[in-house]
């Protein structure tokens, strides 16, 4: 479906403000190159370490923009809804910047998300996923308690956060004067894929730009094949948790309508293979819904030769059981 009304979108220039304001409080995370990587796929792949991100995940960034700019409302409360990295995110964000947080999570969350949104001080609401609507709670959180929703994607300032990790992507390149041709980003809502968009077209115009998501969860690449928001109801489990949604958010999918240049789909077995390759072959510990972006070029969904491709890790809190699964 179009919006039927005009949506007030975040420019590149907004992606620069929210560099400035996440100065010396986030991780300017490094530019990741392998050979292994760069011989299996025939070109060279550029992994943007987002699960080095303080929270572990790039969600810190768009949490820290959005909440630091409601600093002068003098309202020091908050509410939020996340599968656990954007509370996380929220939560030691909130922390750091003196608000009180609350926060909507599954019941099905896991384990170690959930313990450090607790960590950081964060109150926890749980819901049931599959039985109840998550925004109608959230809509009713915020009410009582009179504060402000800072949703995971469609937010405006939240989008430009994410795509400052675009925009230190580029800027890296740039200095080692490299192009890039293609980048392939982890979708969800679409915030960060909206973000690094903004920030990689304004740098490298004809850069192609890919979605990458979980079988059965490919809301953005139905949506965007059509040229609409497609909402989509999976009959399956997803180890993908972090990036399961049932539509992309308006924002996000208006900046990127009409310039995505295909949405690539994974399997469960794909996403925990690229665990195994990230913590055997890169020595990084990344979750699957953080590792489809990698996987996506693993399993040969696109045709990479001799090409410059940034790809997205965008996170890297997974549960240990499930960590022994990609591996064994």
């Amino acid at each position: 479906m179009t919006p039927s009304v005009q949506l007030n979108l975040p420019t590149f220039t907004d992606v620069e403000e929210a560099a400035a304001r996440l100065a010396g409080h986030h991780v300017v995370t490094p530019l990741i190159e392998s050979t292994i990587l760069n011989e299996r796929c025939g070109g060279r792949v550029f992994l943007k370490a987002e699960c080095l991100q303080r929270t572990g995940s790039f969600k810190f960034r768009g949490a820290y923009n959005a909440i630091s700019r409601l600093d002068a409302s003098g309202n020091k409360k908050i509410v939020a809804a996340s599968s656990g990295n954007h509370a996380q995110g929220v939560a030691e964000a909130a922390r750091m910047l003196g608000f009180d947080a609350t926060i909507l999570m599954p019941s099905d969350a896991p384990r170690i998300k959930v313990d450090r949104v607790k960590r950081s001080g964060a109150t926890i609401v749980e819901y049931d996923r599959r039985s109840e609507d998550r925004e109608e709670i959230l809509r009713s959180l915020g009410a009582k308690h009179t504060a402000p929703i800072v949703h995971p994607y469609n937010n405006f300032h939240v989008i430009a956060g994410q795509g400052t990790a675009g925009l230190e992507a580029a800027e890296t390149m740039k200095a080692r004067g490299i192009t890039v041709d293609r980048a392939v980003v982890c979708a969800g809502g679409g915030g960060l894929l909206g973000g690094m968009m903004l920030a990689l077209h304004s740098n490298f115009p004809d850069c192609a730009v890919h979605s990458a998501e979980p079988e059965g969860y490919d809301d953005q690449k139905r949506s965007h094949e059509v040229g609409h928001i497609v909402s989509i109801q999976a009959d399956h489990d997803s180890v993908c948790d972090a990036i399961v949604t049932p539509q992309p958010g308006e924002m996000a999918f208006a900046i990127a309508n009409g310039h995505i240049a295909s949405g690539l789909v994974v399997s469960d077995e794909e996403a925990l293979e690229a665990v195994a390759f990230a913590f055997n072959e890169l020595k990084l510990v990344v979750e699957p819904g953080g590792a489809v972006a990698l996987a996506a070029i693993l399993s040969g969904k696109i045709d990479v030769r001799g090409e410059n491709i940034l790809a997205t890790l965008s996170g890297g809190n997974i549960d240990p059981a499930m960590l022994a699964r990609a591996l064994a």
